[in-house]
């Protein structure tokens, strides 16, 4: 999650760099997303020390103070660690695919029932693996 590096180049007098990445999901809207950011470290000219964020090659508002959704700019917003917001997707799609074949399984069974190939299950259907042979 933190990778700290020497300076890199990005803004003259970085004493040091580290990347930050973080995911966020609105809690207002439900919009997730991903960002990376590069914060600098500074010290002005009165000696006191101050941080730069910088993601995609612009500084940035840091996004610990006030994080704002990039979707409905709502400001309810829940901050965690990278890879939340992929995982979440991939879970999603999977609980997609699921609910797609579950629903082609019952397609399946009503076009089943629609022809006449019902199969009423019954207690001793179910049963006759447990039984003696006598």
């Amino acid at each position: 999650m933190t990778e700290i590096s020497e300076h890199t180049g990005l803004r003259a007098g970085a004493t040091a760099v580290v990347s930050e990445s973080y995911s966020f999901a609105c809690m207002r809207c439900g919009y997730g997303w991903e960002q990376s950011y590069e914060i600098e470290h500074h010290t002005d000219a009165d000696g006191h020390e101050f941080v730069m964020y910088v993601a995609d090659g612009r500084v940035v508002p840091s996004p610990l103070n006030r994080p704002t959704c990039q979707n409905c700019e709502g400001h309810i917003v829940r901050i965690m660690r990278p890879g939340r917001v992929a995982s979440a997707a991939s879970a999603a799609s999977a609980a997609s695919a699921a609910s797609a074949a579950s629903a082609a399984s019952a397609a399946s069974a009503a076009s089943d029932a629609a022809a006449g190939e019902r199969h009423h299950w019954q207690l001793s259907d179910l049963l006759s693996p447990f039984r003696r042979a006598g």
